[in-house]
């Protein structure tokens, strides 16, 4: 196999922040997975998981300042495609609280220093808390028909429905929750390398029907990352127009970073970490952009 070549620069700065990042989850002591079978993109009808992805997870982690202000995000959005978004004053109030939680994290503050230095972003920490929120919360038409049904933090971490397929959907505490809360049917995984031996298993490619309406041939989820260490990474992504599937050395993981920003806006049509090298039953397996 060829050797790893990343993207220098993201590689220093991402593996800075997720060095610094005391806020991960760890496997073993926050959560534990339970993988079973392996699954394949077009074997959409075969579940190799009888039981849920996630055997446990010790949800006093929800109650981190920045987890916290995640999780009461979640349940703000219209999940259908087309569907009209009406934002209550509650609501906005939320991402205000979330935006002021992660700009109290180590993670975030050397994010918004290194954009400052790259000339991205304005030293002030309100107008960079601003640029952070037209960045992920503010809503635009992703239909073209003109309704207002989305935005960039809807996408990544809360997933939307389109037809009898559910697109977005990459964070691990909203697959977690809602696996308990029954919506999720998770089939199984795809083979993949991030590390020697995996000690501790992080980044995922799963398969799971949603509601039983819609399904998700293929997801990726970094599992145990903070809300503050993926809205860092990806931020940093898009502003330094860094469009499409990067090779970055994350630590001692070798990923791949997709962003995709949606037309000429600074907005993320999608945006997820993945291991960069995957195998399915043993032969190098490329994955769909989705």
């Amino acid at each position: 196999m060829a050797a790893f070549c990343g993207d220098g620069e993201l590689s220093d700065i991402v593996s800075k922040l997720w060095d610094m990042d005391k806020n991960k989850c760890h496997q073993g002591t926050d959560y534990d997975l339970n993988l079973q079978g392996y699954v394949g993109y077009r074997e959409t009808e075969n579940d190799r998981a009888r039981d849920s992805l996630f055997d446990w997870v010790d949800e006093n982690v929800f109650s981190r300042p920045t987890y916290k202000t995640f999780c009461a995000l979640l349940d703000n959005f219209e999940m259908e495609v087309g569907t009209a978004e009406v934002t209550t004053q509650e609501e906005r109030q939320e991402v205000h609280e979330f935006l002021d939680a992660m700009m109290d994290t180590d993670v975030m503050k050397e994010a918004h220093k290194f954009l400052v230095e790259k000339g991205k972003a304005d030293s002030d920490e309100n107008k960079f808390k601003r640029q952070l929120h037209d960045i992920w919360f503010r809503m635009f038409a992703k239909n073209y028909r003109g309704r207002v049904d989305s935005c960039s933090f809807e996408h990544v971490f809360v997933g939307e429905g389109r037809g009898e397929e559910l697109i977005g959907l990459h964070n691990w505490i909203q697959f977690y929750l809602q696996e308990k809360a029954g919506n999720i049917d998770y089939h199984g995984y795809f083979k993949r390398s991030t590390k020697r031996d995996d000690e501790e298993l992080r980044l995922l490619a799963v398969q799971f029907d949603w509601r039983n309406q819609k399904c998700k041939p293929m997801c990726s989820v970094f599992v145990g990352s903070s809300p503050e260490f993926e809205i860092a990474a990806y931020t940093i992504c898009l502003l330094l127009d860094r469009d499409g599937k990067l090779d970055v050395q994350m630590g001692e993981y070798e990923v791949e970073i997709t962003v995709h920003s949606h037309g000429r806006m600074r907005k993320l049509g999608t945006a997820y970490i993945a291991a960069a090298r995957m195998e399915q039953h043993g032969k190098q397996y490329y994955k769909n952009k989705k």
